[in-house]
């Protein structure tokens, strides 16, 4: 099992990369690889709607969206951290997913998706909403915790005092690793679900 961990915060080792950091350590406990890719603090631009990727397999613009998209095929899962901006996720970040998820043709059916996000405050559940949605769209599996998966506080020490959010980190982690164990043993009884894909409602008489 190998799970790729994006940080989409512009601070590579404050209260985002804390909250990762301790579900890092313990996948790494339940046997599952990791790899960390820091997003946050790198120029990227959102996509233009050119659909080069639907001919060329991959983003007009190399950078880390292209860079990402292989490991991403690779992994059985993605872990998306960020800090809450205004009620959302960082907008880098944003760019970075919606050229990722777009840009790459390979199926991310079944695949297992978790949300991680930090703030001070508040705007914690709009942004977990968000970032879900890119699970949701594709076909994958959401990983819950005990709680929401967010932590709080201004720096990086305060989150460590959040004992109820890295509680859930923990829980989180152990909850990804089975979910993935779950699906590598159910694919090769079963074989995945079925995905009907012949239906693409777009209203054309205006109607």
């Amino acid at each position: 099992m190998k799970v790729l961990v994006i940080n989409g915060s512009p601070r590579a080792n404050q209260c985002t990369a804390t909250a990762l950091d301790e579900v890092i350590k313990t996948l790494q406990a339940e046997g599952v690889e990791t790899e960390l890719i820091h997003v946050g603090k790198t120029a990227v631009r959102g996509c233009i709607g050119c659909n080069y990727c639907r001919t060329h397999g991959k983003c007009v613009f190399n950078d880390i969206v292209n860079e990402t998209a292989k490991k991403f095929e690779e992994a059985d899962g993605i872990i998306i951290g960020s800090p809450v901006y205004f009620a959302s996720p960082n907008g880098t970040l944003l760019s970075f997913l919606d050229r990722l998820f777009f840009s790459t043709p390979f199926s991310k059916h079944m695949k297992v998706g978790a949300a991680v996000v930090s703030c001070r405050r508040g705007g914690a559940t709009a942004s977990f909403d968000v970032l879900n949605k890119y699970f949701t769209i594709s076909g994958m599996q959401v990983v819950g915790s005990t709680y929401w998966n967010q932590v709080h506080g201004f720096t990086a020490e305060d989150v460590k005092k959040d004992l109820e959010g890295l509680q859930t980190m923990r829980n989180l982690a152990r909850n990804m690793a089975f979910l993935m164990k779950a699906i590598a043993d159910a694919k090769e009884k079963y074989g995945l679900p079925k995905q009907e894909t012949d239906v693409f409602t777009s209203f054309p008489d205006g109607k």
